[in-house]
């Protein structure tokens, strides 16, 4: 048998394949310069007078958190008295200019308070669903009309204990989710001993209260101080609930009613990125429900985590300065590319960052445009985004030590050194606010004149002098 190789091959050749397309790159976010036209604004109303005439002490007010109705036709704000007061804003606020809103003002609340919520299906043309809930410190939750403060509310009392409340968007409109130290609680209103403090549902945070070592290293301990439920239109949302021990908790209320996943944000934001943080004030949804922003009292930035998977950190927000014990609130909407969603935040130093495509990058994203609210005389306390994307709601304002009028030179800035001499003293250290103010504004308007344009941002925000 001839072992000899064939000298005539065959012929035919094997059909070539065609060249691999690149992958596709994701776009940038755009860099065109947005208009910004201020519809209009107000100043803090006194709800009682002033115990001196000195305007120098903390009987001053000032805006501390402004949010919208479901309808988008009404502001609600928060002041530092405290009281609720609520803005009736026109049909279409898009349209510059605007005379400045008249406040309809509830009674005052009892101590102050950091949690309240209108009904999720408000609107201003049914009365019917014009209600408030309110969480007050050392005192029950209160479900109070909006528009009749002379009519007697019609409360379910609940347990004294709550700090936080969230009526739920997705859930059955009766129920609203609350959070107290190691406690979640949901309660339905519409069951008939709904005037009664016993809850629909409890999930203790930790194990047992009891134990020396409080649940023994298990689960989150601590008070509850934010709540955010994942935007899902099936209502099976993911509750995510944040604590002052810097501790984020997973929790499914809709279904097993049970804990998902527990994590801590402290070596995150101290040693990953190096933004720190006092304690979780806000824990926000994308709104595709992708995405969670954990936004820290006194951090330099705002932590994304990604909660499909690993539930580790994606990336964070820089140039962001919380560096402060109030509140600062920050709001999300759809990214118009649909590149990820936009971060809206205001900052101690009278200003509003904005971040684009979030969520599509794993590491450091930095503000895309920001500009002044005030002249950096007081910190920017909340940021609300219209349903429309066009209209975004800002108010600010804060406490300062004052001067001293016995030097000629000081700044109010300095807190510390005031604080040690009028301690040493016996004397009191005098508060100021120096400014606080309810904006509206509208984003890229086509109409209205003196129209502001958004500065792109390079690194950081910088403070005004």
């Amino acid at each position: 048998m001839s072992t000899e190789p064939n000298k005539n091959p065959p012929t035919h050749k094997l059909p070539t394949q065609p060249p691999r397309e690149p992958t596709p790159e994701i776009q940038p976010p755009t860099t065109s310069k947005p208009s910004l036209n201020l519809l209009t604004s107000t100043t803090c109303p006194t709800t009682s007078p002033p115990k001196s005439p000195d305007p120098r002490n903390r009987d001053t007010p000032f805006f501390k958190s402004a949010q919208w109705t479901a309808d988008g036709t009404t502001l609600l704000t928060l002041t530092s008295h405290p009281s609720i007061q609520t803005y009736v804003l026109p049909s279409t606020p898009s349209s510059p200019p605007l005379t400045p809103p008249h406040p309809n003002i509830n009674p005052p609340l009892p101590e102050p308070t950091s949690s309240f919520s209108p009904s999720p299906y408000f609107s201003l043309s049914h009365p019917s669903t014009q209600y408030l809930l309110t969480a007050t410190t050392d005192h029950p939750i209160h479900l109070t009309p909006i528009f009749s403060p002379a009519s007697p509310p019609s409360p379910p009392s609940f347990d004294k204990t709550r700090n936080r409340i969230l009526p739920p968007h997705h859930l059955p409109r009766t129920h609203f989710i609350t959070g107290t130290t190691n406690l979640l609680a949901l309660f339905d209103i519409s069951r008939p001993d709904s005037l009664r403090s016993t809850p629909l549902l409890k999930i203790p945070t930790i194990p047992s209260t009891r134990h020396i070592s409080k649940g023994n290293g298990i689960g989150m301990r601590g008070t509850v101080s934010a709540l955010g439920l994942q935007p899902t239109g099936a209502g099976e949302g993911i509750l995510a609930a944040g604590t002052w021990t810097r501790w984020v908790g997973l929790y499914d209320i809709y279904r097993s009613g049970s804990v998902i996943a527990n994590f801590s944000v402290k070596s995150s934001a101290d040693h990953e990125v190096g933004i720190k943080g006092k304690g979780v004030v806000q824990t926000i949804w994308s709104p595709c429900g992708r995405y969670l922003v954990v936004n820290e009292r006194g951090s330099e930035g705002l932590l994304v985590y990604d909660v499909r998977g690993t539930h580790k950190l994606l990336g964070w927000l820089s140039g962001r300065d919380g560096t402060t014990n109030q509140r600062l609130g920050v709001d999300v909407f759809p990214d118009q590319n649909g590149n990820g969603f936009e971060v809206w935040a205001g900052t101690k130093n009278g200003t509003v960052v904005m971040y684009e495509g979030v969520g599509m990058n794993e590491e450091e994203t930095k503000p895309t445009w920001g500009w002044g609210v005030n002249d950096g005389e007081s910190a920017v306390g909340a940021t609300a985004m219209h349903s429309s994307g066009s209209v975004l709601a800002t108010c600010s304002g804060s406490w300062k030590v004052a001067e001293d009028d016995s030097s000629d030179e000081g700044s109010s800035d300095d807190s510390d050194s005031d604080s040690e001499d009028d301690s040493s003293s016996g004397k009191k250290p005098a508060f100021v606010v120096e400014e606080t103010s309810l904006k509206v504004w509208s984003i890229d308007a086509s109409n209205g004149t003196a129209a502001q344009e958004f500065e792109p941002l390079e690194g950081d925000v910088e403070e005004k002098e």
